[in-house]
Formats: structure tokens, C-alpha cells, sequence
């Protein structure tokens, strides 16, 4: 078991904005289900979730490519929940631009921003603003490290090779904090050890099999932030749930929506057929958080346990799931699953 940290114990909600279906299975518009994302971040403020995080993507199937905007919609309408990403693809945009944009969702938030930064596990942003498939690890290294630079608020010089140098550069609207701000891991050593050398949190994206497999990165990069002089750097788990008022509920809610998900990303990328099986391993002993809140509350307690988490964030949308559902899970994690999860950990 990783070793508990002594920092507070958060718990978020993320979504891409999957394009969903209503009640009676009649699909929803792209802008509608964009609006039903900021309703869902005022009820997630109101049941008193510590943070609320929008990923970015460019497909019909998620409705979120611009997450900037969707913050600073949703700063304007709530009141104490962080609001921050899940993730944005830094690799095909600009790290100036992206840190403007986000000191300026800090200031309308009176400082409620953050920002997880990816590689992105979709490609489509690549060919769409012109960046090559071949530089996919180098523009991230460059374009995260010129990032890192901007954290401080200090002029900065900076030169590479994806875009132009900077020399004693400025840039506004200047912040009254540093932006906290975290990488998003899908599993490599190599990306745990650099998030680490930057001194920033590890967000670690467990999407699939169990919770457990992904110890040796946890402590990975706790050796590496000591060894690099960093310090204690916080770890967060991004995992998919659904909850409802009973085992059955959740579960009869998210299996068709699921099971297409997985179907449809899984032909994109040669994955063999999911069904009713691998949905019911996932419940049981994968990574996928589904039932009552007590069901739920027990498997998130396990697995903050197991890897020593400072915080765990539900990404609370899958496929088609229509919008009511989503709203009741998420009262449901505010009110009961987050409540239960301190109880059982006694943090």
C-alpha cells in the first residue's frame, strides 16, 4: 500500500461531454448537451464536490473542444468548486495562449482555476491545427516545459523547435496565485518521472483493469520527486463510475452506453468486442465504479488506500447516458458517496 499523504482528500467530477440521448432515446444536439454540462457543474457546486474538471476532444461523440470557454461559462455560475480540465491536449495548441486563457478563468473565479495538461489519447486535434503525428512526444516535452516557465509570472526566455522563441516575454493577464496545475499519465515511467523533474501533480488515468496495477508508478514518482528535490507532490486517479440508488439502477443505467463506448473506440483501435462479460468485470474487479453510493464509496475508499491518493476525481459521463441520470449521480456523489468515503478512511 502507498503511504497516505497528511494533504486534505479531495474528490472532483470529470466529463468530455460524451453526446448523449434523452429519456426517450432521441439523441441531443451538440449545443444542448453543452448546456446540460453547465448544469451539471452548478449541481455538482451545490452538493459540495471539491472540483469539476472538462476534457477537451475534437469528434462527434464528445461535445467539449473548447474547455477554456465551457470554465469561464461555469465561473460565472458557481461559487467554490475548482474548475479545471480533464484534459487539455497541450501538444496541438499554443502554452501561452493556453496559460492566458486560464488566468483568465482564474480571475472570473476569484481563483478557482486549474489545469491538467495531456498528450491526448484521441489524435484528431494533430491533423485539425496542423502538427505532425511524428513529433507527438517532442511537442509535448517543449510545449510542457515552456508551460512550466510561464507558472511563475516571470519573464520568460524560451527556445525550441515547435514554435518561436521567447526573450524576456511577459504575459496577461497576470495571476494572484500560481496556477495549480497537473499531467495526466495513462501509465508510462517515462512521463510519471517527468511530471515529477517539473514539480507538478500526477494525474494518473485509470480507465481499465484494477486500481492496484498502477502502485509502482504512485511510489515511481514519489522517489523521483524526492530524489529530485521537489518534495511531496500530489497524486489524483481519474476513473469512469455511475451512480444510482441501487446496485441494479447503476447498473441496467450505464450498460448499453457503455458497452457502445467501448465498442466504438475499441474498432478505432483494434481492440477485440466488449460485452455484457468484460462490463460486469470492470464492476467487480476493473476500474469502472458503478452502483449504489455504498458500493461506490467502498470501491473509491479501496482504491485511495491502496495507491495513497490525495485525491480521486469520477468521471461521471459515459456515451449516451441521458443528462437526468447524470444529474442524480451526481447528487448522489456530493451528498452521500463523498461523505461515506471520509468516513470509511477517517479522513
Amino acid at each position: 500500500m502507498s503511504e497516505t499523504t497528511t494533504r486534505p482528500l479531495t474528490f472532483g467530477l470529470d466529463t468530455f461531454g460524451d453526446t448523449t440521448v434523452g429519456l426517450d432515446g432521441t439523441p441531443l444536439t451538440h449545443a444542448q448537451v453543452l448546456r446540460n454540462v453547465i448544469a451539471e457543474g452548478v449541481r455538482a457546486d451545490q452538493v459540495g464536490v471539491d472540483h469539476f474538471s472538462v476534457g477537451e476532444h475534437h469528434r462527434p461523440d464528445f461535445t467539449i473542444s473548447a474547455p477554456d470557454t465551457v470554465l469561464a461559462g461555469l465561473a460565472t455560475v458557481t461559487e467554490n468548486i475548482t474548475l479545471g480540465t480533464a484534459v487539455v491536449v497541450l501538444s496541438s495548441d499554443d502554452p501561452v495562449r493556453v496559460f492566458e486563457h486560464f488566468s483568465t478563468i482564474d480571475a472570473l473565479s476569484n481563483g478557482r482555476a486549474e489545469i491538467t495538461l495531456g498528450r491526448g489519447s484521441f489524435t484528431e486535434s494533430f491533423p485539425l491545427f496542423g502538427f505532425q503525428l511524428q513529433d507527438y512526444e517532442k511537442l509535448f516535452e517543449e510545449k510542457l516545459d515552456l508551460f512550466v516557465k510561464l507558472l511563475p509570472q516571470k519573464p520568460v526566455t524560451w527556445s525550441g523547435t515547435t514554435r518561436p522563441p521567447l526573450t524576456d516575454q511577459r504575459v496577461y493577464p497576470e495571476m494572484e496565485r500560481t496556477l495549480p496545475t497537473w499531467v495526466a499519465v495513462g501509465g508510462s515511467p517515462n512521463s510519471v518521472v517527468r511530471t515529477a523533474s517539473h514539480g507538478l501533480g500526477l494525474r494518473l488515468a485509470i480507465i481499465g483493469g484494477p486500481a492496484e496495477r498502477f502502485a509502482p508508478y504512485v511510489n515511481l514518482f514519489h522517489q523521483a520527486s524526492e530524489q529530485l528535490g521537489k518534495g511531496a507532490l500530489p497524486v489524483a486517479v481519474h476513473s469512469p463510475g455511475h451512480i444510482a440508488d441501487t446496485d441494479a439502477e447503476a447498473i441496467d443505467q450505464l450498460r448499453d452506453a457503455w458497452i457502445m463506448n467501448r465498442n466504438k473506440i475499441g474498432s478505432e483501435r483494434g481492440w477485440g468486442p466488449s460485452g455484457e462479460a468484460e462490463y460486469q468485470a470492470e464492476i467487480q474487479g476493473g476500474s469502472l465504479y458503478v452502483g449504489s453510493p455504498e458500493t461506490v464509496a467502498q470501491k473509491i475508499a479501496r482504491t485511495i488506500d491502496l495507491l495513497g491518493l490525495d485525491r480521486f476525481d469520477l468521471k461521471y459521463s459515459t456515451g449516451t447516458v441521458p443528462h437526468e441520470h447524470l444529474m442524480h449521480s451526481i447528487e448522489l456523489y456530493g451528498t452521500e458517496v463523498i461523505p461515506r468515503v471520509r468516513e470509511i478512511l477517517g479522513r
